[in-house]
């Protein structure tokens, strides 16, 4: 893996805090895996460091969360490899999922269709917010730069701006397949680190396509 190619995957990771609620006005993305320590950990470490400068949040938990684990060597390793400091890749600890988080959440990216349907199920309401991350680079990947910065034009304050276009994106659905279970990425906990290259590898595209949802909203 290259950290000079932005298509590629690239691995770091930010202090996010425990407190589930946000601050009104501040944008929220959610990541989601089944034991909160290997995919939404990774994937919130490389998104919530692309994204450092918009001044969001970006966070993570688990379905069945491993409650106050951290992230496996492998994981770790990875991040590692891409020049991040051990105690950032040792400070995760893991979070179940609650309803709370999916209300707060603009985005939630989840690892799985079954994450997806467990996080629906929790939270109804925001179920036209909630993507598996394959599934949110299909679709992305129907609309350009100019379509996702026209729908975030009618607004000013940054929440808005980001839902408007995150509305877009999940329009895209009335005309696409639903996420299914051959986009889900793949769990590599105690697998081994070939497994974990192929997971990181797996959800990086939904990674680069939420980044440009979020600055063609933000930025």
């Amino acid at each position: 893996m290259s950290s000079t190619s932005r298509s590629e995957f690239s691995l770091a990771s930010v202090f996010s805090g425990d407190a589930e609620r946000v601050p009104d006005g501040q944008p929220n993305i959610l990541t989601v895996c089944t034991g909160n320590i290997c995919r939404s950990a990774l994937a919130e470490s490389v998104l919530a460091t692309r994204v450092d400068d918009l001044h969001l949040r970006v966070h993570s938990a688990g379905t069945h969360a491993l409650v106050g684990r951290g992230m496996p060597a492998p994981a770790r390793g990875l991040a590692e490899l891409d020049g991040i400091a051990a105690e950032r890749t040792t400070s995760h600890t893991a979070r179940m999922l609650t309803e709370t988080m999916l209300r707060d959440a603009d985005l939630v990216l989840t690892m799985t269709a079954q994450h997806s349907a467990h996080a629906m199920h929790l939270a109804p309401s925001r179920m036209h917010r909630i993507f598996t991350v394959r599934e949110f680079a299909r679709l992305v990947a129907t609309l350009d730069d100019d379509q996702l910065r026209d729908a975030a034009a009618s607004f000013a304050e940054a929440r808005p701006r980001l839902n408007a276009v995150l509305q877009h994106v999940a329009d895209q659905r009335a005309t696409a397949p639903r996420a299914t279970d051959d986009e889900d990425v793949i769990d590599p906990f105690r697998q081994s680190d070939a497994v974990y290259r192929q997971s990181a590898e797996q959800m990086a595209p939904g990674l680069n396509a939420a980044e440009r949802v979020l600055r063609a909203a933000l930025g």
